[in-house]
């Protein structure tokens, strides 16, 4: 893992679907971090990458190292629910490669990200985080998010029940 200056954060683009559905299929079948059971397919995953532009409230960057292509993470904002009075509120994500975490990664892209999203007239961020996740509840800590909530109970994978801690940020 290269340093963390090394570390470039940068928008995500579509030469970069192969390695983030990669990243996130390793998520998918190794995790409860997210609730999709079933891996994607590149084309599967288009539509999710193509709805992040790089400008507008809708962001996803990503973060290489010494190696460009090698995707090490990558952070999103999305819309938070479909009805348009939450159109100033987004939900943020950020996924690390296994091999790059406790690096700063994380950091990097999160700060990236909000950065980004100043004087997009949002208002809030919300964060939802399958527990247990010390390493998330920290990030999201680390960046002002605060806990508003525990949905319990409310994903079910792997055969066992998963609570979801919900944060929120003010934007």
């Amino acid at each position: 893992m290269p340093e963390r200056a090394e570390v470039q954060v940068r928008p995500g683009v579509e030469g970069d679907l192969e390695a983030l559905t990669d990243l996130y299929n390793h998520y998918v079948n190794e995790t409860a971090i997210t609730f999709d059971t079933a891996l994607f397919t590149p084309e599967e995953r288009r539509p999710w990458l193509l709805s992040h532009p790089v400008d507008g409230p809708y962001r996803l960057l990503v973060a290489t190292g010494a190696d460009p292509r090698r995707i090490l993470g990558y952070a999103t904002s999305s819309p938070f629910r479909a009805k348009p009075a939450y159109a100033t509120s987004v939900e943020t994500t950020v996924y690390v490669a296994p091999d790059a975490g406790r690096r700063g990664v994380g950091t990097l892209l999160y700060r990236g990200l909000f950065e980004a999203l100043a004087g997009e007239g949002l208002h809030r961020a919300y964060a939802g985080v399958a527990q247990p996740n010390e390493a998330s509840t920290r990030l999201h800590e680390r960046f002002g998010f605060r806990h508003v909530g525990t949905y319990r109970e409310v994903g079910r994978k792997f055969g066992r029940w998963w609570d979801v801690a919900w944060y929120e940020k003010e934007l």
